[in-house]
């Protein structure tokens, strides 16, 4: 049974909702079957739910029914009626977790009995509720759709001289809609981004317009949406990526933690793109970007830091010298990165720093220290040492490694962008070797790397061509 929906689905459960659970199976209204019962508090009890050797279905059959042989269709019955429980509990606690829409319903409830002070009363506490909530996304948004709905339907069965909120409904509509069409119009080109599928998005021309033309940029929830699909669809126009930086900075609090991740995620995306355009002056911008969206926990998710934005911080405060706040940063937070990952990613980040330092010895023992499981934590690893290997002037070093890289990016499936850049930086350091002075060679050189592409090392390259950009 170790492996069935049930064992999986009780294994999220926290120790409060599992207490609340099992209250839940003792109440009549929820649950009549002791062997519902007796089923979740062996599973429950003693830790089994992690012990694999303690989920045998013949163990746990005995357990239930002590007097009984083992009964494989009754023991499925069993467990058929936890799960029924189980996922009504799961329904009832994800309802009356948000009080606006628990509050929204009841309203409705008393609205198709006839009830009309409770009603009242039901739909006053919702906007109380309502007028609380510290978000301000979509979701609340839509909050205020169904309750102008509800309130509409209920005064729409009084006397036709009542007062009708039609006005408030289309509004609280329209707002609505357009906050959430534009969510998912950046969320399609996230998605495109990684995987090059093609979306048709209906009216979006429209939507934009209508946007554009009416008064609807003053709503948090629709401009910050708004400005991360032009920042992201007219990369060339700066004004919308400062628009979508003062929306996160002024009103980023009023989004709930995954919708505000996913707003950050594409600010940062912004600024990767113009920091492989060789505009540095948003390595800055994607420094800070990094940093207040750790330091406001934003971009760890389940106490989890990811070891390749951990990565990036330290890539980008280091070529900043930030180096006292990149130290700080890897003492302070590799904690939250994956214990699987949290080695490797450590020592490759304190070489890093000590090679930005220009200590290349000890950046080099460092790397040399460790061996990198992930294919691109590896090849960024290799990259650092490349790097060294030249500014040490170890050369045969150098062309053995560049062959030996050559040969693990053929051997290794590398998605094509990434496998393309480090081909590139591996053929154009191979042809750094045979600069020798100013020549024609070297000019045909500088214009092959500005014209490569994807190039992510092409500022360091033409840095050691004498050819530094701004």
């Amino acid at each position: 049974m170790e492996k069935s929906r049930l064992i999986g689905i009780l294994r999220t459960f926290s120790k409060k909702e599992l207490r609340d659970f099992n209250k839940w199976l003792h109440s009549p209204a929820h649950n009549l079957r002791k062997d519902v019962q007796d089923l979740f508090n062996y599973l429950a009890g003693e830790g089994k739910l992690v012990k694999p050797n303690l989920l045998v279905k013949e163990l746990i059959f005995k357990s239930i029914f002590p007097k009984e042989t083992y009964n494989d269709a009754k023991l499925r019955q069993t467990v058929h009626f936890l799960m029924n429980a189980l996922e009504n509990f799961l329904v009832y606690s994800e309802i009356i977790k948000d009080e606006v829409n628990a509050k929204t319903i009841l309203a409705s409830v008393y609205r198709k009995r006839s009830i009309p002070k409770s009603f009242q009363k039901a739909i006053s506490e919702a906007q109380k509720e309502q007028e609380k909530n510290e978000f301000k996304d979509w979701r609340y948004l839509f909050g205020e759709y169904l309750l102008e709905e509800e309130k509409y339907t209920y005064n729409s069965r009084l006397k036709r001289t009542a007062e009708m909120n039609l006005q408030e409904a289309t509004d609280a509509l329209d707002t609505s809609y357009l906050s959430n069409k534009l969510r998912q119009m950046c969320l399609i080109l996230s998605h495109q981004a990684v995987f090059k599928k093609d979306y048709q998005i209906g009216m979006y021309k429209e939507i934009l317009n209508h946007v554009e033309s009416n008064d609807f940029l003053k709503i948090p929830a629709i401009a910050i949406y708004y400005y991360s699909y032009k920042a992201t669809t007219e990369k060339e126009n700066e004004s919308y990526f400062l628009s979508l930086k003062n929306q996160i900075e002024q009103n980023g609090h009023l989004f709930r933690h995954e919708e505000i991740r996913d707003i950050y995620l594409l600010a940062i995306n912004y600024c990767i793109f113009k920091v492989n355009g060789l505009k540095k002056e948003y390595i800055r911008e994607l420094y800070e970007l990094y940093k207040r969206g750790i330091e406001t926990r934003i971009l760890i998710e389940n106490g989890i830091l990811s070891h390749r934005t951990f990565k990036n911080v330290v890539v980008t405060g280091t070529y900043l010298k930030e180096y006292d706040g990149v130290d700080f940063f890897i003492n302070d937070y590799q904690k939250y990165i994956e214990e699987k990952h949290r080695d490797s990613i450590v020592h490759y980040c304190r070489a890093r720093l000590y090679f930005e330092k220009g200590d290349f010895n000890q950046a080099m023992k460092l790397l040399n220290q460790v061996e990198f499981n992930d294919i691109f934590m590896n090849l960024d690893a290799k990259t650092v040492l490349l790097k060294i290997y030249w500014e040490l002037e170890e050369f045969d070093a150098l062309d053995s490694l560049i062959d030996s890289v050559g040969i693990y990016l053929r051997r290794k499936k590398v998605m094509g962008y990434h496998k393309s850049n480090y081909k590139n930086l591996l053929r154009f350091t191979k042809k750094l070797l045979k600069v020798t002075g100013p020549n024609k060679y070297k000019e045909k050189l500088v214009k092959e790397i500005n014209e490569a592409n994807p190039l992510t090392e092409k500022a360091w390259l033409l840095k050691q061509l004498g050819e530094e950009r701004d």
